[in-house]
């Protein structure tokens, strides 16, 4: 990690596993905000759009939630006024891919086309919202925009039968952030946070790779990408044998230096996808002992 990581996960693994400070990983987070205080530079390895888009917010957010970042932190305030400009009231949603992605090295995926957002949906939406609700006051703006967008996205969620796994991570992430709000929750939200909740790990379920022979196959969504320690509901639902199957899979797939390599590959540019992906070996690597640690494997 010290040696190839970035710089923000390198201070990431040492806030969770040594001695390392919330204030390290700040700094190192800074370097991806922009002016108008979105975050951009390819902080989601796989684009590499400089300017800020609401995926990249994210995925500091993210990282802001993992050091429990204060609501008056600076870097938290610039992330929230950001958001609240950006919000499209009418959808409930922030855009998810810009079109602008189209001009810097990205993952076929993170390619921007006319209606490309009926991919995405409320990934990563309904978290940013939850970002908003946790770090501001009941009654502000913010977190008025963040209950308006809840509110679309349960609707969303509540009239689908299947879901794409990382829209599903992202319902799963809004509903821990929440929990704390039930009562809110279910004055402001049509639907009851526990039903909610269950329609949450219903589709989980159903999104999950449940044969351990296919997990091996490419980028799969396994058990334990919806399953964060043994006391979540999720692991009983899966049972105790598959998940230990899905923790023996990634010790087999561990490298020599400890470390995991991705599953997947861009297809075209060969040179960013190559820094890409060595990136990417450190966020792997960070998420994955933390999950590891989660389940008592240290």
């Amino acid at each position: 990690m010290k040696r190839h990581a970035r710089p923000l996960e390198a201070a990431r693994w040492e806030y969770n596993f040594e001695d390392g400070t919330k204030e390290q990983v700040l700094k190192c987070l800074k370097a991806f905000q922009n002016d108008d205080g979105g975050f951009g530079h390819g902080i989601e390895p796989d684009f590499w759009l400089p300017q800020s888009s609401s995926m990249s917010t994210w995925a500091a957010g993210q990282i802001l939630i993992e050091v429990k970042a204060d609501a008056s932190d600076e870097m938290v305030q610039g992330m929230i006024s950001y958001l609240v400009r950006t919000y499209d009231h009418e959808t409930g949603m922030w855009p998810s891919v810009l079109p602008e992605n189209n001009n810097y090295p990205h993952a076929p995926w993170w390619g921007w086309h006319e209606g490309v957002q009926e991919n995405w949906m409320f990934n990563p939406g309904v978290e940013l919202a939850a970002f908003l609700i946790h770090w501001s006051e009941e009654n502000s703006e913010a977190a008025s925009i963040g209950w308006a967008s809840v509110e679309k996205a349960v609707d969303h969620l509540m009239n689908s039968n299947k879901m794409d796994f990382h829209e599903v991570n992202n319902f799963q992430e809004m509903i821990r952030m929440l929990e704390v709000r039930q009562e809110t929750f279910n004055e402001r939200v049509s639907f009851s946070y526990d039903a909610v909740t269950k329609q949450i790990n219903d589709l989980a379920e159903k999104s999950a790779e449940k044969d351990p022979s296919d997990w091996a196959t490419g980028y799969k969504p396994l058990p334990l990408d919806f399953v964060n320690s043994p006391d979540d509901v999720l692991y009983e639902r899966f049972g105790p044998s598959l998940i230990e199957r899905n923790l023996e899979f990634f010790f087999n797939q561990m490298t020599d230096e400890g470390t995991w390599d991705v599953s997947w590959d861009w297809g075209s540019y060969p040179k960013e996808f190559a820094i890409s992906r060595r990136y990417w070996q450190g966020i792997l690597t960070v998420n994955r002992y933390k999950k590891l640690k989660s389940f008592g494997i240290e």
